[in-house]
């Protein structure tokens, strides 16, 4: 049997342009003499289309437009096996179905719901949709199939010391007689992700000695990417097909040869997360309807990464850089942004914001009169260069991109309506040390544009002389060790001050600065996940609470 892998990227809720997509892929696979062609999961609606399966209307479009892939696949010889939010019948429950369904001659001839849905980090499928009450085989082209979609594959109890769920799905059809897997997936990608996925396929290929081929969603959708890699392997476990990496791509294999397509491109991790954001963002600017953004260059090591990933996202065209010099700005911070925009061939324009910042000084003076100056002074600063790059968004129409890391947002050092202003956090899951490497990786890529004083410099605000990033906080590199185990691990202070062989205090007091500055990361500008944890969708703390570590 020949099957190809079709890893396409839907836009939520574009169901015309998405099943277009489908088609153009069936026939490339009916060409190159596959006889099934596999989607990914809800590839019809995309995924994850969240609220929008609470809308009758959402539902009875998916089914219209599955009835029409159907139609338009039925003079291929070619079984097409896609995923699609379906309604559910019955009378109590939710109302839709995380559905996957098999065509052939026009017709829609089998359709199997998913059984697990998870409901852990960015997951939320139960909030959504009613679980598969049975599950059972299809005959594709006279084989005894098991198909599955994404998560009914990820418990197996030979791989997990602690499993999720009491059912297996994999094992149960199986236990009837099937001959191989299929899975469709939308599986976001975090750093080590791909490779968990083939230990855990490879896992079920040798359990049950049978072929599994596994296709997924790639491509950018809100805070999350889809990274493809979608793979075949055979009943030892071993790949004999693979698909890139963050591209859109069909692979095709052979079953019966044990051979098929291989392009394997799995770069080493920096390189994917790069890659990673340069998709999300790409697809997050284009799929919200924008085609320029704007980004406040400081001269700095962050808004240098963000302006370069934009290049490569949207190209240099598109993507103007703003200096905003304030009164305690260096020389060398304008000079570093201006060489890095030559280099990079944006835009660049100096809009200082001296002036602004003395008057507003000015007006408040009665108002603050027998107060020492504080971070308040500083904080206007930074809200002066929001309003300029919102009023230059708001007159150009281009997205204004934020600059902040992952590491500054989760300890508060940002400023609510200044620097976090904007329509995307490009680089909010990226802590401050993997900001510097992936750096490295854009100069290699891009010609060096980053200058290297860039690098050198010791890494600060500029909101008050001679100011340095560590006269608040600890070193990066310390700092990004215990907010990963902090946040990623949910380790206690105690654990992690042991463990880093830290003071506890040092630790307490990070943590302490992670928790009171929820609500400034609750109103920040989405951001793309890369981590196994990001601030966003898939980490839900309250903000008027009391407990404390």
């Amino acid at each position: 049997m020949r099957i190809a892998l079709a890893q396409l990227n839907p836009t939520v809720g574009d169901f015309r342009a998405n099943v277009d997509a489908m088609l153009r892929a069936a026939r490339q696979a009916a060409e190159r003499g596959a006889q099934v062609v596999a989607f990914p999961e809800l590839s019809l609606p995309g995924y994850p289309p969240r609220d929008l399966v609470e809308r009758g209307s959402f539902l009875d479009r998916n089914e219209a437009e599955l009835e029409r892939l159907a139609r338009e696949t039925a003079e291929l010889d070619l079984s097409v096996i896609c995923g699609y939010a379906g309604r559910a019948d019955n009378p109590t429950g939710k109302r839709a179905l995380n559905s996957a369904a098999i065509l052939e001659g026009g017709q829609i001839v089998f359709r199997q719901h998913k059984t697990l849905l998870p409901t852990y980090d960015v997951f939320d499928e139960a909030r959504y949709f009613r679980p598969a009450e049975s599950i059972a085989l299809f005959r594709l082209r006279g084989r005894p199939v098991a198909l599955t979609i994404c998560e009914d594959a990820w418990n197996d109890r030979n791989y997990w010391e602690q499993r999720l769920y009491q059912r297996d799905p994999v094992e149960e059809l199986f236990t009837q007689g099937a001959e191989m897997l299929i899975c469709i997936n939308a599986s976001p990608y975090s750093m080590g992700k791909r490779e968990v996925r083939r230990r855990i396929y490879s896992a079920v290929a040798k359990r049950y000695a049978k072929p599994v081929l596994y296709v997924n969603q790639v491509g950018g959708n809100d805070q999350l990417v889809f990274d493809g890699s979608s793979f075949a392997m055979n009943a030892r476990g071993e790949v004999i097909g693979s698909a890139r990496s963050f591209a859109e791509d069909l692979i095709v294999v052979d079953l019966d040869a044990n051979a098929g397509d291989q392009r394997e491109d799995q770069a080493e991790e920096p390189e994917a997360v790069y890659q990673a954001l340069v998709l999300g963002t790409r697809d997050y600017i284009h799929k919200c309807g924008f085609a320029k953004v704007l980004i406040g260059l400081s001269g700095g090591i962050d808004s240098s990464i963000t302006a370069a990933i934009a290049v490569e996202a949207v190209g240099k065209e598109n993507v103007m850089g703003v200096a905003m010099p304030g009164p305690f700005s260096s020389d060398h911070s304008v000079r570093d942004a201006k060489a890095m925009a030559e280099q990079l061939g944006i835009r660049f324009e100096n809009i200082p914001i001296t002036g602004p910042y003395e008057r507003v000084l000015q007006e408040l003076a009665p108002v603050f009169a027998g107060r020492k100056q504080d971070v308040t002074e500083e904080n206007v600063q930074a809200r002066l260069r929001g309003v300029t790059l919102m009023a230059l968004s708001n007159k150009t129409g281009a997205m204004v991109l934020t600059t902040g890391n992952k590491s500054e947002l989760a300890v508060g050092y940002c400023t609510l309506y200044g620097d976090m202003c904007g329509g995307l956090a490009v680089i909010s899951d990226v802590p401050k040390t993997l900001v510097y490497t992936l750096s490295r990786i854009a100069n290699r890529r891009l010609n060096s544009a980053i200058p290297e004083s860039v690098f050198t410099k010791p890494p600060s605000a500029e909101l008050r002389p001679d100011q340095k990033d560590s006269d608040s906080l600890p070193e990066y590199d310390v700092l990004d060790k215990i907010l990963e185990a902090y946040v990623e691990h949910n380790y206690s202070s105690k654990v992690i001050a042991s463990s880093l062989q830290l003071p506890l205090e040092l630790v307490q007091d990070i943590v302490n600065k992670v928790d009171r500055n929820e609500y400034k990361r609750q109103q920040t500008a989405p951001g793309l996940k890369v981590t196994s944890k990001a601030f966003g969708i898939g980490r839900r703390f309250p903000i008027a609470q009391r407990y404390s570590e």
